[in-house]
């Protein structure tokens, strides 16, 4: 097991924002997030695309619709996600990712979920438009939590950690 230095006094605020982003959970995030869009782009452009022709007309507006709205979260996700990455690559600032966020607007365009339990629409684009859903909400909330406070802080390292660490250590050990 690696060791971890408890004994660093912490005088100063830590910047999650510019940490998040060149973590490794971000750059999964951006893959899942890539991989999702070429996927659904695979999908509308061939198979989706047969699909549709095989609806009813009321369910081939719905699937018409549902795939735009679709298409629409996900280039707002690939818009925040590569603003993000720009920070993480040292490209941008986290502040001057703030003031490009004005173009990046992350809209609450929930799919309908009346269309959705409609068993007429083709179960592969339901499955995408829930992935794309969940995928959504995960970024709205790391959105939330980067914008919170001064320079993105939103934790502060304390000594009661090493003070339980090592009440711990004393009874295992």
């Amino acid at each position: 097991m690696a060791s971890v230095d408890m004994t660093r006094q912490a005088t100063a605020p830590i910047p999650f924002g510019v940490h998040f982003v060149a973590s490794e959970q971000f750059r999964r995030l951006f893959r899942e997030g890539m991989a999702l869009i070429e996927e659904t782009a695979a999908y509308l452009e061939g198979a989706g695309r047969a699909e549709a022709r095989a609806l009813r007309r009321q369910t081939a507006l719905a699937y018409a619709t549902e795939s735009m709205r679709l298409t629409t979260r996900l280039m707002q996700m690939a818009s925040w996600l590569l603003l993000h990455r720009a920070v993480a690559d040292g490209e941008i600032s986290m502040r001057e990712a703030r003031s490009e966020k004005s173009k990046v607007r992350l809209a609450n365009a929930e799919p309908n979920e009346v269309l959705l339990m409609d068993d007429a629409l083709p179960p592969r684009l339901c499955e995408l438009l829930a992935r794309a859903q969940r995928l959504f909400t995960r970024i709205k909330h790391l959105e939330h939590v980067l914008a919170t406070g001064d320079d993105d802080v939103v934790f502060v390292t304390t000594q009661a950690p090493l003070t339980q660490v090592k009440r711990l250590q004393s009874v295992l050990l």
